[in-house]
């Protein structure tokens, strides 16, 4: 009976000291919470994450395009203006949560990080007017769009388009004028056809976009075949030759009319590009010239950064880029402005000059992509080293040529085109005077057009960044 007892008196013991709690992990200082009127002592909080901060150009000095009457621009405004494609109540709920944050102008760097630290930046209101050479960050959040239905290939390959291929075409037209044409290309759809190519975009848009025109739009620039974004078009002989005019890169000639100069000196192209690694430096001007080599089997035409030997022949080309924030899972995401239309320009320069070949490149980007990985599920925070989930989006294939694919889709596309109205000044460049042409006045010198990522940039756009948010 006895020892019945004491294994009864170790049993219970043993239950009483198995409901005793562990001791809390030693992980700082512990900290007072009260939470439904209990007071508990706990580890300190974790503190906040640090954002993906996407930095705008500085703001210019002069007056934005198409908006030649406004003379203060503020905040939001600005905003606004550099995402015309972003909803309003988007960018007003960044105001409305203080995310939206200000470089001072006079600041010595041009960068928000310097040996790894955040520079201090102060918080801004909406209605704050805007002065040259201040420079705006947001968090890369502002930029995440809803991804639409995709639009990728033309239903059918003839030369003929049907109904479908009309109506497919039409709804990639984003501006049209009496003088211009603008789409926004998808990618893997051909810009100029030849004999084996019928679907290509100058022959179907010709067949299927005259919009009771006695001809077709005619091609005024060229993307490539993987690439996207916005695709220029002439619709009448006179705008097509001041176009081409326009994109050529020989030494213009002054007109009498003062504000098409004006209007030519402030054209400009941007493109977005997610490119494998970081430059350097975070912004910069690129100065290569370019040459044209035929590979061993005499057919397959390689574009290359000249030599300084001189005997060969090459082409002039200048890149502006501008990196838009940090390096997430080995890519960056950066803009690119070319001065210079060369074939190849901004992979080239993007590979061999910076280094960082374009994500989906494999023509120039071979090497690099042989060791090509897809973005993990789960990626490391880099303040404390604690992994965290990547947020995906909902009701997604992700397999769609984004960077979760094993064989990703060329990442660069033409995001902002400004350039002369065309449509305004075409009946004026031929006169002595401007002064027979009251209507000058009425609309803008300058038109400015935004396009919308593809699909796979957008899913590789929302994966990388929305983590931070």
């Amino acid at each position: 009976m006895w020892k019945k007892v004491i294994c009864q008196s170790m049993f219970l013991a043993s239950r009483n000291y198995s409901r005793i709690s562990p001791p809390p992990p030693a992980c700082g200082v512990p900290v007072i919470r009260v939470s439904n009127n209990i007071a508990k002592l706990g580890s300190p909080k974790e503190g906040p994450k640090p954002r993906q901060l996407l930095s705008l150009p500085p703001f210019p000095p002069y007056p934005l395009a198409g908006k030649n009457t406004v003379t203060h621009v503020t905040a939001i405004s600005w905003i606004k203006y550099y995402f015309d494609e972003i909803p309003g109540s988007v960018i007003q709920s960044h105001f409305n949560k203080g995310l939206v944050q200000m470089e001072c102008p006079n600041s010595v760097e041009s960068f928000v990080e310097k040996e790894g630290k955040i520079k201090p930046m102060r918080k801004i209101k909406p209605n704050e007017v805007m002065e040259a050479g201040a420079r705006v960050y947001v968090p890369v959040s502002v930029a995440e769009t809803r991804i639409s239905r995709r639009f990728d290939t033309i239903p059918s390959g003839t030369l003929y388009p049907n109904a479908d291929e009309i109506e497919y075409l039409q709804r990639l037209v984003i501006y049209k004028d009496s003088a211009i044409l603008l789409l926004n290309k998808p990618p893997k759809l051909p810009v100029k056809g030849n004999l084996p190519v019928h679907n290509s975009m100058d022959a179907l848009a010709a067949a299927a976009l005259s919009y009771n025109y006695d001809e077709g739009p005619k091609l005024v620039h060229r993307l490539d075949r993987e690439s996207s974004g916005l695709l220029l078009m002439g619709r009448t002989k006179e705008s097509i030759a001041h176009l081409q005019w326009l994109f050529s890169d020989i030494n213009k000639a002054k007109f009498s009319s003062k504000a098409w100069n004006d209007a030519c000196e402030a054209t400009y192209q941007r493109y977005w590009a997610l490119v494998i690694g970081s430059p350097k430096e975070k912004e910069g001007i690129i100065c290569a010239p370019l040459s044209k080599v035929l590979l061993d089997d005499g057919k397959t035409e390689r574009v290359i950064l000249a030599s300084h030997s001189g005997l060969e022949p090459s082409q002039e080309a200048i890149t502006e880029y501008r990196v838009l924030g940090p390096m997430i899972n080995g890519c960056s995401w950066i803009e690119l402005r070319p001065h210079t239309s060369r074939k190849h320009q901004l992979r080239v320069h993007c590979a061999e000059a910076l280094g960082t070949p374009i994500v989906g490149d494999y023509k120039y980007g071979w090497f690099v992509h042989r060791k090509w990985k897809q973005m993990p599920r789960v990626d490391i925070e880099p303040t404390t080293g604690k992994p965290y989930k990547l947020r995906r989006p909902e009701g997604l294939d992700v397999q769609k040529g984004s960077v979760l694919s094993k064989v990703p889709l060329l990442h660069l596309h033409f995001r902002e085109l400004v350039l002369p109205n065309i449509a305004k000044f075409v009946k004026v460049l031929g006169q002595k005077s401007e002064d027979h042409h009251p209507k000058l006045s009425s609309s803008p010198d300058l038109l400015r057009f935004v396009a919308t990522m593809p699909s796979h940039m957008r899913i590789s756009w929302n994966l990388m960044s929305s983590y931070l948010v």
